[in-house]
C-alpha cells in the first residue's frame, strides 16, 4: 500500500490517571482511575488516521520491551508499520498523564529511542518519499531537521508540529530552520506563545507558511489557510471525560478530510468533529469514530458550504435540499465523497452515481 500520509513521532506506552487534585511537594494523593494504553503523538495521529480510512505509515522507534499486543493493535488499524523499528539500547517511550477534575494535565515523560534518533543511524524515509503528506510531531529536532532537508527534494507537503517539546527541545534556531523547510505549522495556544517569544513574533500567524493551525482547547481553533484567517468551531459531543490525544486526533481528522476530498477549511471542521469523539472516553485511541460518524456530527457546522441529499437515491441537479440553491447559483458541478471512493466529479446533468453526500464546488 502506498501511504497518503506518513507520521513521525513518539510511540509510547501511556499510563493515564485521574486525581481529585494535583499533589503538592512531598504530598500523596489517591488515584481515582487508571488506564494503560498505546499512545504517543506519532502513534495517536497515525492510528486514528488509518482507522478513518487514510493509507498511513508510522515512522519511529520503540524498544525491545514494546508489547506485542500494541504492535497488533497498530497492524489491525490498517497502519503501515514497516518503518516502526525496535532498537536494543532504549526502552520504549513512556508517559504518565495525570488529569485533575477540570481535565488539566501534568505529564511525566520518558523519551525512549525517538528522543535520540540521530544516534541510531536510521533515516526511515522510504514511506515519506512516497506520501502526499508528511507530519513531524514529537522527537529529536536534530534528526527531524536532517529528514526535512532530505524531503525538500520530494513532492510531498510537510508539516512541523513540535507539540509540548517546543518548551524544552526546540531552540529558536531549530524552529526557524524547520519553518524554512516545511509547508505547515501545527501548535496549540500555549505552544504558540513559546514560538512567538523565541522568534520575536507578534503572532504565529505572522509566519509565512501556506497553512498554520493553532488549537485553542475549549475555544476551538484558528488557522491561516493560504493567507486567509479561519475560525474553527468547537463541535459538540456527548461530554468531556479525558482530553488526552484530542490534539492528535484533530490532526488525524484534518488529514482524513483532505484524503476524502474536502477542502482544507472543511477538513479543519471535520478535525474538530473527530476530537469531539475522542474526548468522550479515557485514552487517545479508545473512541476513534468511523468516518461516517464524523461526517454526520460535522454536518451542521458545514452547512452553507455542503449540500446533503435527503436520501441515498440519486438526485437530479437542483432537486436535493440545501441551505442555499446550488442550481440557482448557476452551476451543476458536483463532487462525491465517501469512505469507499476518492473524490470524483461530474459535469452538468444528472449525477452518474448513487451518493451519500453531494458538495457544491462551483
Amino acid at each position: 500500500m502506498i501511504p497518503f500520509l506518513s507520521v513521525y513521532g513518539h510511540i509510547t506506552i501511556d499510563q493515564i490517571v485521574s486525581v481529585g487534585k494535583f499533589p503538592g511537594i512531598n504530598e500523596s494523593v489517591d488515584v481515582v482511575s487508571k488506564k494503560t494504553s498505546l499512545g504517543g503523538t506519532g502513534a495517536n495521529i497515525a492510528i486514528a488516521a488509518a482507522r478513518l480510512g487514510v493509507p498511513t505509515a508510522l515512522c519511529g522507534f520503540v524498544g525491545p520491551d514494546f508489547p506485542p499486543m500494541y504492535m497488533k493493535e497498530m497492524e489491525d488499524s490498517g497502519l503501515i508499520v514497516d518503518e516502526v523499528v525496535a532498537v536494543p539500547d532504549y526502552e520504549t517511550s513512556q508517559a504518565m498523564v495525570i488529569n485533575d477534575p477540570d481535565l488539566r494535565q501534568k505529564v511525566i515523560f520518558y523519551q525512549g529511542p525517538q528522543g535520540f534518533a540521530s544516534s541510531l543511524g536510521r533515516d526511515l524515509l522510504g514511506n515519506a518519499k512516497l506520501s502526499r503528506k508528511v507530519h513531524f510531531c514529537t522527537g529529536e529536532p536534530k534528526w527531524y531537521i536532517h529528514l526535512l532537508e532530505v524531503l525538500q527534494k520530494e513532492a510531498c507537503d510537510v508539516a512541523t508540529d513540535p507539540s509540548q517539546e517546543v518548551y524544552r527541545l526546540w531552540s529558536a534556531e531549530n524552529i526557524r530552520r524547520a519553518m524554512e523547510l516545511t509547508d505547515a505549522l501545527f501548535c496549540n495556544n500555549y505552544e504558540a506563545k513559546v514560538i512567538e517569544e523565541r522568534l520575536g513574533l507578534g503572532s504565529v500567524f505572522d509566519l509565512d507558511e501556506p497553512l498554520i493551525v493553532r488549537t485553542d482547547g475549549a475555544n476551538g481553533a484558528k488557522a491561516k489557510v493560504d493567507g486567509e484567517m479561519v475560525d474553527v468551531p468547537v463541535v459538540k459531543g456527548r461530554g468531556a471525560v479525558d482530553a488526552t490525544g484530542c490534539g492528535d486526533s484533530f490532526r488525524a481528522g484534518f488529514y482524513s478530510g483532505l484524503y476524502h476530498g474536502y477542502s482544507a477549511k472543511d477538513s479543519l471542521v471535520l478535525a474538530a468533529a473527530v476530537s469531539s469523539f475522542v474526548i468522550e472516553k479515557v485514552g487517545a485511541l479508545t473512541n476513534t469514530p468511523s468516518w461516517e460518524d464524523v461526517e454526520e456530527r460535522a454536518k451542521p457546522y458545514l452547512e452553507g458550504r455542503t449540500c446533503w441529499s435527503p436520501s441515498p437515491a440519486r438526485p437530479a441537479p437542483g432537486s436535493h435540499r440545501c441551505p442555499r440553491s446550488c442550481a440557482a447559483a448557476g452551476t451543476r458541478w458536483w463532487t462525491r465523497t465517501s469512505t469507499s471512493a476518492r473524490t470524483a466529479c461530474w459535469g452538468s446533468g444528472t449525477p452518474s452515481a448513487t451518493p451519500t453526500k453531494w458538495t457544491w464546488v462551483g
